[in-house]
């Protein structure tokens, strides 16, 4: 099967997974009890004014028809106009969308250069302290609850010992870098502002490092399985029984193979951090999509929600294809089984 033909496969697919998606969240929204349009126009506000406001926003069509409604306008790049901020979600989410992908970005990165070099370690120096080290990291990091890690990461570093900021993007008088990017490392890099970069700094490493820490040990313990599976085959005993060096054969020969089934798992720990950034942008009042979307659920905004699950998705879908078609690059073997 040739590679474009596997790509049409998964864009096909992505396509199904997405409707799916919308519908899911769509009933899942609508069956929270509550009346968005009460909540906006206030307890005492009268029945007229509440229904004007359902009729503006198309609360008072049937749901089938709502939903209809919603996916006409996203085939077209609309997602609405946000009941709670009255803005286009688009709008919205395009203003909080730097400030996650700053933190998902610095998670992953952190994720990924502690896990590996763990994974390798774990691997090289199998059933050792290294080893079991390696493994009660990575059992704590899978099993530890995010919310939880950040609530004592917070009370620890920043209200016992003041050795990091707790909150935000930037100190209450920092002024924020000319955008560029909307990512403030970058953009203070390139402003050559490096007050502001260290500022932002200091304040994406706790949250970032509390995100990051629940997928170490996902992408270690993948390093570690995919590195034992590979020192067992036979072109590496080969290359061992030549006399080549251990330390070229676990990392030219060995590490090389094993990274490309840690590669797809990388993939799915990124789409991840995307959807476990809202409990951390939440515990660290971290301005990004995730504290945009957790005051649009207590509003009952259902276009923002709607919004936000479809944006997360597509995400999520992107990542994995790309993924997928990395994977079939560096291994045709995959591409042959279809």
């Amino acid at each position: 099967m040739g590679l474009g033909q596997v790509i049409a496969r998964r864009l096909a697919l992505m396509v199904l997974v997405l409707l799916g998606v919308t519908l899911l969240t769509f009933i899942i929204s609508h069956a929270i009890p509550g009346d968005p349009a009460r909540l906006l126009a206030g307890q005492r506000a009268s029945d007229e004014v509440v229904a004007q406001i359902r009729r503006n926003y198309g609360l008072d069509q049937p749901l089938p028809v709502q939903y209809v409604r919603y996916m006409s306008g996203l085939l077209k790049g609309d997602l609405g106009r946000s009941i709670r901020t009255g803005r286009p979600v688009a709008e919205d989410l395009a203003r909080f969308f730097p400030a996650t992908l700053e933190l998902v970005g610095a998670a992953m990165l952190l994720a990924v250069l502690i896990g590996v070099p763990l994974g390798v370690a774990s691997a090289a120096r199998n059933n050792s302290w290294v080893d079991h080290v390696s493994r009660s990291v990575s059992v704590a990091g899978v099993s530890m609850p995010l919310f939880w890690l950040g609530i004592v990461a917070l009370a620890f570093f920043y209200g016992k010992l003041g050795w990091l900021p707790g909150s935000g993007r930037l100190s209450p008088f920092g002024l924020a870098p000319p955008t560029v990017t909307g990512l403030y490392l970058i953009d203070a890099a390139l402003a050559r502002d490096w007050v502001t970069w260290r500022d932002a700094l200091v304040h994406l490493l706790l949250p970032a490092s509390c995100l990051a820490f629940v997928h170490v040990g996902v992408v270690a313990r993948q390093v570690r399985g995919s590195l034992l599976e590979v020192l067992h085959q036979d072109y590496i005993r080969t290359a061992q029984a030549y006399g080549v060096p251990p330390r070229r054969v676990l990392y030219r020969y060995a590490l090389r193979n094993a990274l490309v089934p840690t590669l797809t798992v990388v993939g799915l720990a990124l789409g991840d951090l995307l959807a476990g950034a809202v409990v951390t942008e939440t515990v660290f009042a971290w301005p990004g999509m995730g504290s945009y979307v957790v005051d649009s659920i207590t509003s009952l905004d259902f276009p923002a929600i709607m919004g936000f699950t479809v944006v997360v998705a597509v995400g999520y879908s992107v990542i994995n294809l790309l993924v997928d078609v990395i994977t079939l690059r560096l291994d045709p073997r995959i591409r042959a089984m279809g």
